[in-house]
């Protein structure tokens, strides 16, 4: 009888509580389940709303370049203790925490390779090592991925993600603020295209040197980007922030930003402008 039946109602994205994590993925800007393996798919960005999750270094290096190119540098560099810093435990229990968490040297990669064809450098910064901080093997090994491109006459580019410089190494991660500036210097002064891919987040001396001295400044939708976070901007000038301060949006409609790029759209964004900038690149074997 009718009375008996209990009406089906269909199943929402709130009651899907007992999935298996390994399938499916609640996401996190507009609250749909995924299969992950179609997250994957999209490069890690939520084909309802667009949402972007953070992806890794060498997740980047093989949206950018083409297939088999990629030919790491300085693979080789870590990090020492210059301070012999100790907060709530040593600096160098963190660094080999970080390594044997996601088995980088340290919170960058670089190298060089093509892309679409196009002969280039390129840097890409780590956020699953502590924080993406920069200290001293950040900026050296960005540093000299920029001397490479001087060397080689090609484009540079440089993949940011970073909670600021690295604060257990104290001056020696400033000093590389100003090391990485002056290589994107010589950059500009040989007419080599430096183009800068902002990415969630973004901020401390990072974003106060070499991510935000593109010839052009890319960022993911979305992507926070600012030297000083709006919750301590907030309470410095005891001001309520406008709405979407600091993310990616925000800094285009106000100049700090030349475009806001789905990751979906990088790599073909990326090869348009370097041949934009310099019709005369080519493959480089």
């Amino acid at each position: 009888m009718a009375w008996f039946r209990k009406p089906k109602k269909p199943l929402q994205a709130s009651d899907k509580r007992d999935l298996p994590g390994d399938v499916f993925y609640k996401c996190d800007g507009c609250g749909e389940i995924l299969p992950r393996e179609k997250l994957a798919q999209n490069l890690n960005v939520c084909p309802h709303c667009g949402f972007h999750y953070r992806v890794s270094a060498r997740q980047y290096v093989d949206l950018l370049l083409d297939e088999g190119t990629f030919q790491e540098l300085d693979a080789g560099l870590r990090s020492g203790d210059p301070l012999g810093f100790v907060d709530l435990k040593p600096y160098r229990d963190r660094l080999d925490a970080a390594h044997r968490k996601g088995g980088s040297g340290d919170a960058a990669l670089s190298g060089h390779g093509l892309s679409d064809g196009i002969a280039v450098a390129l840097a890409v910064m780590d956020f699953s090592f502590i924080g993406g901080s920069m200290g001293s093997v950040v900026g050296e090994k960005i540093a000299r991925a920029g001397r490479f491109a001087l060397e080689r006459k090609t484009p540079f580019l440089v993949v940011s993600a970073s909670g600021g410089a690295r604060m257990m190494e104290g001056i020696f991660s400033l000093m590389q603020m100003a090391k990485t500036s002056a290589v994107l210097a010589r950059l500009h002064e040989e007419g080599l295209p430096f183009i800068s891919i902002l990415t969630d987040p973004t901020t401390g001396g990072v974003t106060a040197s070499y991510a935000m001295l593109g010839d052009v400044i890319l960022a993911e939708p979305g992507a926070l980007v600012g030297f000083a976070g709006p919750r301590v901007i907030e309470e410095t000038i005891k001001q309520e922030l406008p709405e979407g301060f600091q993310r990616a949006e925000f800094l285009e409609r106000h100049g700090m930003v030349d475009r806001v790029v789905p990751r979906t759209e990088l790599k073909d964004t990326v090869a348009l402008l370097l041949r934009h900038l310099h019709a005369g690149w080519e493959a480089v074997p």
